[in-house]
């Protein structure tokens, strides 16, 4: 899970939501990351409903009506409701298009792109550096942008087909780096600089507009 970290002669460790739905963890100076991460995943439940209900706060829901935007792959495009269309969802290069479109139809529509477009660039960068992951699956997640197991098993959060290529990149690599490295330590951002050098633009990117992802 991203998040924003703020260390201080503090005591104790506190989670912030901040108002552009971000988590923010206040940590003592000496605290290890390790114990930082256990304690965020063991306050996920908490986190995810906070993040939910700062942004349904901050972004008017989808109305999937005619000509109502939606974004792929960074880029925002109309909705057009045809009678004459399928009841799935269909696009064009510049528009959706269904006869009666609906959460689900996107939510199917973008699954299947993310796996069509992630899965090719996941075995790019796993063979281009040598590094083997058991299985991967493609998840919805409110608190999660992707996860690898202890055993190397890698989840993807589908909904980052909404965000431009080099996030979604971004992603895959730091899941792969933690083959390698369990943690979060300097030798594990150092790995990713190797494999993704600009890599610090993407992980802001993520960090300001990630919650618009979501808003579905």
């Amino acid at each position: 899970m991203d998040y924003q970290l703020i260390r201080s002669k503090r005591k104790t460790l506190s989670l912030q939501i901040n108002q552009d739905a971000q988590l923010v963890v206040r940590s003592p100076n000496k605290l290890p990351i390790a114990e930082i991460n256990k304690f965020i995943e063991q306050k996920s439940s908490w986190i995810d409903s906070k993040i939910r209900a700062c942004s349904n706060k901050q972004i008017n829901k989808p109305k999937y009506q005619q000509d109502e935007k939606f974004l792929y792959l960074g880029s925002s495009y109309p909705l057009d409701i045809n009678p004459e269309k399928t009841s799935k969802l269909g696009f064009d290069g510049a528009s959706f298009a269904s006869n009666a479109a609906s959460k689900q139809l996107f939510l199917d529509w973008y699954k299947a792109k993310f796996i069509q477009i992630a899965l090719p660039r996941l075995n790019y960068y796993a063979q281009k550096n040598q590094l083997n992951y058991q299985q991967v699956r493609f998840k919805s997640q409110k608190t999660l942008w992707g996860s690898c197991s202890s055993s190397n098993n890698i989840n993807l959060n589908y909904l980052l087909i909404r965000a431009p290529i080099a996030i979604i990149d971004y992603v895959i690599v730091h899941e792969l780096a933690h083959i390698k490295h369990k943690n979060h330590s300097q030798n594990f951002w150092d790995f990713v600089m190797q494999m993704l050098p600009d890599y610090k633009a993407s992980k802001r990117w993520l960090q300001d507009n990630g919650h618009k992802l979501q808003n579905l």
